[in-house]
């Protein structure tokens, strides 16, 4: 039996910080994450511009990505991708986490890191829709330059879906949005900006059919109705962004469950600490009073629960790690750093 200090659930921002912190504090960590690269939801929107991180330039998803993940790996946790937390309880001073492939694994601590869960896009409830996702019809974007010079139709009004049409403005030959309600929801900033820029914005509209080109392998037109006219318009693409459906099968044995907040968010009781002594949350997952539910928060739960798991551990040591750029475990590199300076 392997025993960890700390064992992260979920392997996006909040846990990839997460493992960065507790080495810092010097804890044997482990990330087990259920998709096949670390990252989290932030995999979703990889040509995505990120521009809600303090101090961070405006930057690619993608490249965040890897700066987190780079982040993450500097004092080597564990690493176990595609597996499945199904159950986690505890036995005398440990507990007990076991995964989807029979595996048990042990750890002092669980820092439950999941956001929203497993997310899953939710699809066009129109028949035949499903042949066209291998060309034309979408619900994310991987490569942005994929649209240039395309009629692309993007169906939402949230964040996401005028996030993504702002971003095709310079790139895509015209971006047309349809919205089923009578206000778009995303950002103020966002929303003035698509509208300024001269798009296509259609309220009160959905997408009703999806005609084939003469292959029947792609999308060449659709038909859109907008306050109970039907209209048909050609398009290149088709971006569909009606949010996520969430997998949420991880569950704790009886004798350990920790207070929930609407049935799905773990409630926390100061310092992302919850109702169970040992089991601490941090990103999305997590509900406190005045929760910030950006990156910027996530990074902070972060610290947070690794802080309080510590304490946890052993109750005599510092409630807070020193600086990174004063900790002993970055002399080497900072020395050589100021030395190209």
């Amino acid at each position: 039996m392997e025993l960890f200090d700390v064992t992260i659930v979920g392997g996006g921002p909040a846990g990839l910080y997460s493992a960065f912190y507790s080495g810092l504090r010097d804890l044997k960590t482990k990330i087990i994450e259920f998709q096949p690269t670390l990252g989290g939801k932030v995999n979703i929107f990889l040509e995505k511009m990120l521009w809600d991180v303090g101090g961070q330039p405006p930057i690619v998803a993608a490249q965040f990505i890897d700066n987190l993940v780079n982040q993450a790996m500097t004092f080597q946790p564990t690493i176990c991708l595609e597996t499945k937390v199904q159950t986690i309880r505890k036995e005398q001073h440990y507990f007990v986490i076991e995964t989807n492939d029979g595996t048990a694994h042990y750890s002092k601590t669980v820092i439950i890191a999941t956001g929203g869960g497993i997310y899953k896009p939710i699809k066009l409830a129109i028949d035949g829709a499903k042949k066209y996702e291998m060309t034309n019809l979408h619900y994310t974007i991987k490569v942005i330059d994929r649209f240039r010079n395309h009629d692309v139709l993007i169906s939402g009004g949230g964040n996401g879906a005028v996030d993504w049409a702002v971003e095709l403005l310079p790139i895509a030959k015209s971006v047309t949005l349809i919205y089923r309600k009578e206000e778009l929801t995303a950002h103020e900033a966002q929303v003035r900006k698509l509208r300024e820029s001269g798009a296509s914005i259609m309220l009160n509209s959905e997408l009703v059919s999806l005609q084939s080109n003469d292959e029947k392998t792609a999308i060449e037109q659709v038909v859109i109705c907008q306050n109970g006219e039907n209209t048909t318009a050609k398009m290149d693409d088709i971006i569909i962004s009606h949010g996520y459906d969430r997998e949420v099968s991880l569950d704790f044995d009886a004798a350990i469950r920790p207070e929930r907040k609407d049935d799905y968010y773990l409630q926390s009781i100061g310092k992302c600490q919850t109702t169970v002594p040992g089991i601490f949350g941090a990103g999305d997952i997590v509900a406190y009073e005045d929760k910030v539910n950006l990156l910027i928060g996530t990074f902070q739960d972060a610290v947070l629960a690794v802080n309080s798991a510590k304490l946890y551990m052993n109750p005599e040591a510092n409630h807070y790690a020193m600086v990174s750029s004063h900790n002993e475990k970055f002399r080497e590199k900072n020395q050589a750093l100021y030395a190209q300076i």
